[in-house]
C-alpha cells in the first residue's frame, strides 16, 4: 500500500502537451465515444480524466517512500510498450509518465494491453484494496467511467435525474453486458422503427418523382406593420441552403453548375406575397463584381429587429418597443401553421424549402415546398388534436400526451424564448413533431414490452431522448454540413428563426436510426469489466461512509456558467413519457415538483432561492465549502482529491477556491489540460480558457500551523516564476497562464490553517489572490519588454510608459494555448461544438469586436502594478458594460495625428526631416488639415501643421511613436517612415525594443503584426 506520505505521480509530474492533445482531440466525438451517447453539458474529456487518475493513483518512484513491489511490478510491466527502462527511479518515472501520456489517446483506450498494464500498474500501488473512486458531481460520467477502465471500484452521483440516466446506463448497463449488447439495441431498435414508420409515414409523403424528404426547412413569420404595406415577413438569417465548397462565403453569384445552393427572394410586390426561388451558384467571400450578398430578413445584431423585404420597412424588436416579440407570442412561438377550414395557409410558420434524397444520386437535393407538403402538416394537426381531445374525454389521466411543464422564468440564466410566448417545454414542438414523438413513445413501449430487459429500454430511451432534443423547433440548419444542428450546442436555450424539421423516420442526422447506432456504437467499443455505482444524490450529504474512498475526483458547478437543471427538463419531460414509472426519473426531494431537482442545485442563479435564501454568489460559495467538506470526510488515510475548474471569470475562481480552502483542503499540484478548441465561438478575439485546470489536493491536517503572510509572501515570486516558465515550455500561454498559476500560489497558501500578518490579523483569501495577480503580471512584463517591473513604478530609466506596458500585458492575456491536434468532423453525426446560433440574448460581452478582456481581469492586472485605466480611456482602450477593448492601431489614428491624418504629418517629415528629431504626436490637438491626395513630387501646399502641432500638451509615449510608424507604414510613407524610425534609434533603444515585443504578443494573422514586421524591416540596419 502506498504510504500515506508518499508523493503520487499527480503531484510532481504530469505529461500536459501530450495528453493536451488528445484531450482536445475527442471534441470531434470519435466513433463509439461515450460522448455521442448523449449530450451532457462541460464534460470532461476522457483522455484527461484517465490520464488523471493514473497519476493519482500512481506513486512516484523517485520519492523514498515509494513501496519497492511497486517499482519491481512497473519494471515488469513497461517495457512491452516504453521498451528498455533504465535502472535508476528518474527513468522508472519517465517511463511511467510516457505510458500514462501514450495511454491518454483514444485509440490506445481500449486496446487490451494498455488494459491490463494500467490494471495492473494499479493493483500493484494498491494490493490490498481496490481503491474506491468517488464523483459527487458526476454529471456526464467521464471521471467514473475511467475509473472503472483501469480497474478501480466507481461510485458516481448527482443530483439531476437526467444526469443519473446517463451514469446509470454508462457505468452499469453498457459494462454489465459490453459489446453483446450493441447487437440486441440494433434489433429492438429496428423493430421500434418499424411500428413507428406505421403511425408516421402518412406525415411524411414521398415526392412523387421518388424523392425522399430528410429535412424541412421553416421560416417564423409576422406581418410588416409599415403604412401601406402589411407584407407577410418570413424571418430567416441567410439564404445560404449549402456552403460546400464556399467556406466563409457572404456572396453569390448564379450559376447552374455552381457546387452552392441558395434560397433567395424573388419576387416581393407591395403589400403582395413574399415569392422564393432556389438557384444554384457559387459562393465567394468578398464582393467581387457580379456577386450578390445573400442576406436574409432578420436584421444582424442581438435584438429580434426584422427587414421587411417588399418595403425595407424594419419591424423592432428590441425591448422599448418589441413589436417582432409581441407578434410571435401571439402564435406561442410561431413554429406552427395556421390554416383555414378548408386546409389553406393563411399565417403562422412558412415552410421555405425542402431537402430531400433522390435515388441514384449523391448529395442533397433542394426544392420549394407543394401542397402535399402544407396538407401533411394540416393532417398532423388534426391527429394532435384528436390525441389531445382523447386525453381530455378521458378525465386528464396521466401525464399530458404532449410536455405541459412550465419553462423556467424569464431572468433564467440562457433562457430568453419565453418573451416569444413559448412558456411550455411542449411549445418548443410543431404539431407534426408532437405526433412523431408520442409516436415513437408509443412504439417504444410497445417493443420493450415483448423484449423485457432493463438495460435495452434504458439505452434507447436516451436515444429517443436525444430524437426529441433534434425534432424540435429550435434546431439549427448548418449549410456548411449540410444538416440540423441542434440548439444545446450553447448551454441555452436561444430563439431560432428558421429552423430544421428532421423526418425522424429517415436515415439523418437527428432521426432515429443515428441515434439509435450512436448507442450502439458506444456499447460496441467498450470494454467489458466491473460494474460502478450510481445514485442520484446531493453532493452536500453523501451517501458513502466517511473514510471510504481512496480519491475523491470530480469537476463541480462553475458559479453561473451553466444552469444544468433548467437545460435538462427538455429531456427530463420526455424521458418522463418514454419510461413511465422509472425510479431514475423523478424529484426524491419533492415529490411535488415535475421537473428536475432546483432546490439543493448548487449554481448562482438569483431566479431561485434555498431555505428563503437567494441563491447569490454567498449562497454558492456556502454550498460549495460545505460539498468540499464533505469530500474531504469521504477520504480514506492518505487518500487523495481532484478538482477541475474551467471558469474564465475571476469570480468564479475565487469562489471555487474559498470553498475548498473552508472545506479543509491544501493543494498540491496543478495542472493545466488543454480541453477546448480555439475555434468556438467565445475564444475568438477574446482570454476565453481553452485549458481546465486540474487542482490536485489532499485533506489538510487538523494540527496545520498559522502561516506568516511575510514568508508566504517571500515564496511567492519564486514559486510562480518556476511555474510559469514550465508551463510555457509546454505551450499554455495567455489566460490559460495565469489562471493555472493559481493552483501553484494555493499550495503556499492553503497549507496554513490561516495566514495571518505581523500584526496577528488574518489574511483573506481575495487579498492573497490579488499578490499572486501583481507577481503573475510583473514576471510576465519582464520576461515580454526586459524591464524590471519596480523600475518602471518607480518611473526609472529603462522603463516603459504605462501605455506600452498595458498594452503588452493585454496582448499577452489573450495568447491562446492550441493543442497540436487534427480533427475530423466527419467522424461523427453528432456535432455538439458550438454553432452561431442567432441568440438576441447573448451578454454583449460575447458581441465585441476587437481584442478584448472583461474589465476584472484587466483591472486586477493594472492595479498593483501602477497602472491607470483611467487614464488611458479613449488613447489605447475602450471599456464598455464590463469589457475593454484595445483600440486598433487604425483607431488611433485621428487621436496621433488629429484632423490632418497621418498624410499631412508624412508629409512635413519628408520635406524637413529635422522635425523627425523633434517629433510629437497630436493626440487630438492638431487643427484640421488638408489631406494629401498626390503620392508623387508635390507642389507646394498649404498645410495647417506648424512648429507648434509638433509639440504638444500630452507628450507622445513610445507606443504612440511605435503606432504612428505602423500607420505610416500601412499610408506607404516611406521616407517619413525612414525619417521617424532614424530619429527613435538615436533617441533610445525603447522603440525597437517594445516594436519587437508587440510583434511577437499580436495573432499571427492580425493586421497589426503585419504592418508591425513590415515596419521593422524598414529599421536602418
Amino acid at each position: 500500500m502506498i504510504p500515506k506520505e508518499c508523493k503520487r505521480l499527480a503531484e510532481v509530474d504530469f505529461p500536459i502537451a501530450e495528453v493536451s492533445r488528445h484531450s482536445a482531440r475527442e471534441k470531434a466525438g470519435p466513433r463509439g465515444h461515450p460522448s455521442t451517447l448523449h449530450l451532457w453539458w462541460a464534460r470532461r474529456p476522457l483522455a484527461a480524466c484517465r490520464a488523471m487518475l493514473m497519476a493519482l493513483l500512481l506513486p512516484d518512484p523517485v520519492d523514498e517512500l515509494c513501496p519497492p513491489d511497486f517499482k519491481s511490478k512497473a519494471r515488469e510491466l513497461l517495457p512491452d510498450l516504453v521498451g528498455t527502462i533504465k535502472k535508476d527511479d528518474l527513468a522508472l518515472r519517465k517511463a511511467l509518465l510516457k505510458f500514462i501520456a501514450d495511454f491518454a489517446n483514444w485509440d490506445n483506450s481500449a486496446h487490451p494491453t494498455y488494459l491490463n498494464i494500467s490494471r495492473g500498474l494499479v493493483k500493484a500501488a494498491h494490493p490490498e484494496e481496490t481503491p474506491l473512486v468517488v464523483d459527487p458531481f458526476a454529471g456526464g460520467g467521464s471521471i467514473p467511467l475511467e475509473a472503472l477502465r483501469i480497474g478501480c471500484d466507481a461510485f458516481a452521483s448527482d443530483l439531476n435525474p437526467v444526469a443519473c440516466l446517463i451514469l446509470k446506463v454508462m457505468l452499469e448497463d453498457i459494462p454489465r453486458h459490453g459489446p453483446e449488447l450493441a447487437e440486441e439495441l440494433r434489433r429492438v431498435g429496428a423493430e421500434i422503427k418499424k411500428e413507428a414508420e406505421k403511425e408516421l409515414a402518412e406525415f411524411y409523403p414521398n415526392d412523387q418523382d421518388g424523392a425522399t424528404p430528410i429535412v424541412y426547412l421553416w421560416a417564423r413569420t409576422v406581418k410588416c406593420e409599415s403604412p401601406n404595406c402589411g407584407a407577410e415577413i418570413p424571418i430567416y438569417k441567410t439564404g445560404w441552403l449549402s456552403k460546400k465548397g464556399a467556406s466563409g462565403a457572404r456572396f453569390f453569384r448564379e450559376d447552374p453548375e455552381g457546387k452552392c445552393t441558395v434560397l433567395i427572394v424573388a419576387d416581393h410586390p407591395l403589400g403582395g406575397p413574399v415569392r422564393f426561388r432556389i438557384m444554384k451558384g457559387h459562393g465567394s467571400e468578398d464582393s467581387r463584381p457580379g456577386f450578390v450578398e445573400i442576406a436574409g430578413t432578420k436584421a444582424k445584431g442581438n435584438n429580434a429587429n426584422v427587414v421587411c423585404p417588399c418595403c425595407g420597412g424594419v419591424l423592432p424588436g428590441n425591448k422599448k418597443n418589441p413589436r417582432t416579440p409581441t407578434q410571435l407570442m401571439k402564435q406561442r412561438g410561431g413554429s406552427d401553421v395556421v390554416f383555414d377550414d378548408e386546409g389553406r395557409r393563411v399565417g403562422g410558420a412558412r415552410l421555405l424549402a425542402v431537402v430531400t434524397l433522390k435515388p441514384g444520386q449523391k448529395g442533397r437535393h433542394y426544392r420549394l415546398p407543394t401542397d402535399q407538403d402544407y396538407g401533411s402538416i394540416w393532417q398532423a394537426q388534426k391527429r394532435i388534436s384528436a390525441i389531445m381531445n382523447a386525453w381530455q374525454d378521458d378525465g386528464m389521466k396521466g401525464l399530458c400526451p404532449v410536455p405541459d411543464e412550465l419553462l423556467p422564468p424569464i431572468g433564467t440564466l440562457g433562457f430568453r424564448v419565453q418573451r416569444y410566448g413559448i412558456l411550455q417545454w411542449g411549445n418548443l414542438y410543431t404539431a407534426r413533431q408532437k405526433v412523431a414523438l408520442i409516436a415513437w413513445g408509443k412504439s417504444l413501449r410497445k417493443v420493450l414490452r415483448d423484449n423485457a430487459v432493463t438495460e435495452v429500454m434504458e439505452v434507447l430511451s436516451l436515444a429517443m431522448s436525444r430524437v426529441a432534443l433534434c425534432g424540435m423547433s429550435l434546431t439549427n440548419w448548418n449549410a456548411y454540413a449540410e444538416k440540423m444542428q441542434h440548439t444545446y450546442g450553447r448551454q441555452a436555450l436561444p430563439m431560432v428563426w428558421d429552423f430544421a424539421e428532421v423526418v425522424s423516420i429517415r436515415h439523418t442526422p437527428g432521426a432515429w436510426q443515428n441515434a439509435m447506432e450512436l448507442a450502439a456504437n458506444v456499447a460496441s467499443v467498450w470494454p467489458a469489466s466491473e460494474v460502478g455505482q450510481v445514485q442520484l444524490s446531493d453532493a452536500a450529504a453523501s451517501p458513502i461512509p466517511d473514510g471510504a474512498c481512496g480519491v475523491w475526483f470530480t469537476d463541480p458547478p462553475y458559479y453561473d456558467a451553466v444552469p444544468y437543471a433548467d437545460l435538462s427538463d427538455l429531456f427530463f419531460v420526455w424521458l418522463k413519457r418514454f419510461l413511465r414509472g422509472h425510479s431514475l426519473i423523478r424529484d426524491p426531494f419533492d415529490s411535488s415538483n415535475t421537473l428536475t431537482p432546483k432546490t439543493n442545485e448548487i449554481v448562482q442563479d438569483e431566479t431561485k432561492e434555498y431555505d428563503g435564501q437567494c441563491k447569490d454568489r454567498i449562497f454558492f460559495e456556502a454550498q460549495m465549502a460545505v460539498a468540499f467538506a464533505e469530500g474531504r470526510r469521504k477520504l480514506t488515510e492518505g487518500g487523495i482529491g481532484l478538482v477541475v475548474f474551467a471558469h474564465k471569470t475571476t469570480e468564479g475562481w475565487e469562489a471555487l477556491l474559498s470553498g475548498m480552502i473552508k472545506g479543509g483542503w491544501t493543494i498540491t499540484g496543478s495542472w493545466p489540460i488543454a480541453t477546448e478548441m480555439g475555434s468556438r465561438l467565445r475564444a475568438r478575439e477574446s482570454a476565453a480558457l481553452a485549458t481546465s485546470v486540474h487542482l490536485v489536493c489532499r485533506p489538510r491536517p487538523g494540527d496545520a500551523t498559522t502561516g506568516d503572510w511575510g514568508d508566504v509572501l517571500g515564496e511567492l515570486p519564486n514559486r510562480v516564476g518556476v511555474w510559469m516558465e514550465r508551463l510555457q515550455s509546454e505551450g499554455i500561454r495567455g489566460a490559460d497562464l495565469v489562471f493555472a498559476c493559481i493552483g501553484p500560489a494555493l499550495e503556499i497558501f492553503s497549507r496554513y490553517s490561516s495566514v495571518e500578518t505581523a500584526d496577528g490579523k488574518e489574511v483573506k483569501l481575495d487579498a492573497y489572490l490579488e499578490k499572486v495577480w501583481e507577481v503573475v503580471g510583473r514576471i510576465a512584463l519582464e520576461n515580454i519588454l526586459g524591464t524590471d517591473e519596480a523600475q518602471a513604478r518607480n518611473g526609472m530609466a529603462g522603463a516603459l510608459e504605462e501605455d506600452s506596458r498595458l498594452t503588452a500585458l493585454f496582448l499577452w492575456t489573450l495568447q491562446s494555448t492550441e493543442a497540436d491536434i487534427t480533427v475530423d468532423s466527419s467522424s461523427t453525426d453528432d456535432d455538439e461544438s458550438e454553432i452561431d446560433a442567432d441568440d438576441e440574448a447573448d451578454s454583449p460581452k460575447s458581441k465585441v469586436k476587437g481584442f478584448s478582456l472583461v474589465y476584472d481581469v484587466a483591472r486586477r492586472f493594472a492595479q498593483p502594478l501602477g497602472i491607470h485605466l483611467d487614464a488611458w480611456e479613449g488613447r489605447i482602450i475602450e471599456t464598455k458594460k464590463g469589457v475593454v477593448r484595445l483600440l486598433s492601431v487604425a483607431e488611433r489614428a485621428m487621436a496621433l495625428f488629429g484632423e490632418a491624418g497621418a498624410s499631412a504629418v508624412a508629409y512635413e517629415l519628408e520635406t524637413d526631416p529635422a522635425k523627425a528629431a523633434q517629433f510629437e504626436l497630436a493626440l487630438g490637438v492638431v487643427e484640421a488639415a488638408p489631406k494629401i491626395k498626390s503620392r508623387g513630387r508635390r507642389k507646394k501646399a498649404s498645410l495647417a501643421v506648424t512648429d507648434k502641432d509638433f509639440s504638444t500638451e500630452q507628450q507622445a509615449t513610445t507606443l504612440d511613436r511605435v503606432h504612428a510608424a505602423m500607420l505610416l507604414q500601412k499610408a506607404g510613407r516611406t521616407n517619413a517612415l525612414r525619417a521617424l524610425l532614424k530619429a527613435e534609434q538615436q533617441r533610445s533603444p525603447d522603440f525597437i525594443r517594445l516594436a519587437n515585443a508587440l510583434s511577437a504578443l499580436y495573432p499571427k494573422n492580425s493586421e497589426e503584426k503585419r504592418l508591425l514586421d513590415a515596419m521593422l524591416l524598414a529599421v536602418p540596419r
